[in-house]
């Protein structure tokens, strides 16, 4: 196949690419970004001179591009977002604009260029907020999004369906819990708390750290859209988790156990406006019809994740002080 990976330079798409073409040798990727803040062509540099990659600077809005790009293609995997709550809290219009906006495109274009196979990555927020003793999202769960940024992926994902529905478009729709591993964007909350302790700065903790969150693996999390890519049917909609629900106060406790550090190094700060109490994933479905499960368990992709910031620190601290712009002007001309 011939595949087009929106925001492929960003975190879960650049770590899908990887996955991808090391599993699917005979397959091809066209990676559009328009390499806003969060994409890093860094996270694909080693793919430079494989002849099955190919990166296309541009933004999933132009339309001329997007169709022209997508003649040749078999399949869309669109990642590409505006996602960082905070972000969207002080400007909805870039989440709007993306999550929407260029949403809308891609359809139109797959539409229009032979009903081109379509999945669509989205996120657990869509649902709202769980309380502690609720059961876990599943894929009937009501949409009941609560951030600018939860809001536009809602939209985002209706009109996924709409297509379906109205087009008889080919599509499927993943809604997953937060993703942590490497080349994760040092603004969030694993990766800056795995950084600022390495910079022996001290951990910002929303209120009193008791929001609960699930988190996932991002290889178990692009194993899951692999397995509904090729397995999941048409229409349908399949929610992935990785079973490790953790407060944000025990994640930080056990990111500074790892890490050698005491609980002085913790800030607790004001907590963030609409801030949803609790996220968790039901995937059943997903393994009954797929035969998916998460393989990573969290204290082992955790210890992963940790090392992998040991190791790389001049890659995310050209990130914190944005020397990573720089790699773009010298070597975006090249490619």
């Amino acid at each position: 196949m011939k595949i087009l990976v929106t925001g492929g330079a960003g975190f879960i798409g650049s770590n899908f690419i990887h996955y991808w073409l090391k599993k699917y040798l005979a397959d091809s990727i066209v990676n559009l970004d328009a390499l806003t803040y969060a994409g890093n062509l860094e996270n694909l540099c080693d793919l430079e001179n494989n002849q099955n990659y190919q990166f296309v600077k541009g933004d999933i809005c132009d339309t001329g591009l997007v169709n022209e790009i997508v003649k040749d293609i078999d399949l869309i995997v669109h990642f590409a977002a505006e996602s960082h709550v905070d972000r969207s809290i002080m400007d909805s219009g870039d989440f709007i604009r993306a999550n929407v906006e260029g949403t809308r495109v891609l359809l139109d274009a797959a539409k229009n260029n032979g009903q081109i196979r379509f999945h669509h990555v989205s996120t657990d927020e869509v649902f709202g907020s769980l309380r502690p003793n609720d059961k876990p999202f599943n894929e009937k769960t009501a949409y009941d999004p609560r951030s600018p940024y939860s809001a536009s992926k809602a939209g985002s994902d209706h009109l996924v369906r709409a297509y379906f529905h109205t087009h008889k478009l080919p599509i499927t729709i993943s809604n997953c819990s937060n993703n942590y591993g490497p080349c994760q964007f040092p603004e969030k909350v694993i990766p800056l708390f795995i950084t600022n302790l390495l910079e022996n700065k001290k951990v910002p903790v929303y209120g009193e750290g008791k929001n609960v969150r699930d988190w996932i693996y991002v290889d178990d999390h692009n194993a899951g859209v692999d397995a509904i890519i090729k397995k999941g049917k048409i229409g349908e909609t399949y929610c992935l988790g990785g079973d490790s629900e953790l407060t944000n106060l025990a994640l930080t406790k056990k990111i500074l156990e790892l890490m050698d550090q005491g609980e002085d190094m913790i800030e607790y700060v004001a907590d963030r406006p609409g801030h949803d109490l609790r996220y968790a994933m039901d995937y059943t479905k997903a393994k009954q019809e797929l035969g998916w499960e998460p393989k990573v368990n969290f204290a082992d992709g955790l210890l992963k994740t940790i090392a992998w910031y040991k190791h790389n620190k001049v890659w995310w601290q050209n990130i914190k002080n944005g020397k990573y712009l720089e790699y773009y002007k010298k070597n975006y001309s090249k490619r």
